[in-house]
């Protein structure tokens, strides 16, 4: 399997949160995990930055924010280059996507721990 590194925005720190689980399971699965969220801390030996940080060869990013709070975020992700953006679900973003689609970034509409699961990743 190949690792994807991944950048987790909207990571969470609550176990029953989606996010959460994502870091989980990318790890176990052997990726590379960058996480973003609110709150600082630790999911499955991955350090939660509160802040961007300057990122490269990202291969995914898969978001658990609201398409309001992904505004903040357009520049830093379109600058990031990743090859796709993965839009879990309460995640769709229409406008993102145009966005995305304009500078050649692949976007999927698609829940993160499905993928991992049935080995789509």
């Amino acid at each position: 399997m190949k690792n994807k590194k991944t950048l987790v925005l909207g990571a969470s720190l609550k176990p029953e949160r989606y996010a959460f689980k994502a870091i989980t399971m990318l790890v176990e699965k052997g990726h590379s995990v960058i996480a973003i969220g609110p709150n600082m801390g630790e999911v499955a030996g991955i350090s939660i930055k509160t802040k961007n940080i300057p990122l490269s060869n990202i291969h995914t990013v898969t978001l658990y924010i609201n398409p309001l709070r992904q505004r903040d975020y357009y520049n830093y992700i379109i600058e990031t280059k990743p090859k796709r953006v993965i839009f879990n679900p309460g995640t769709e973003n229409p406008e993102f996507y145009q966005l995305l689609q304009s500078n050649d970034i692949k976007v999927e509409v698609a829940c993160t721990l499905v993928l991992l699961t049935t080995n789509q990743y």
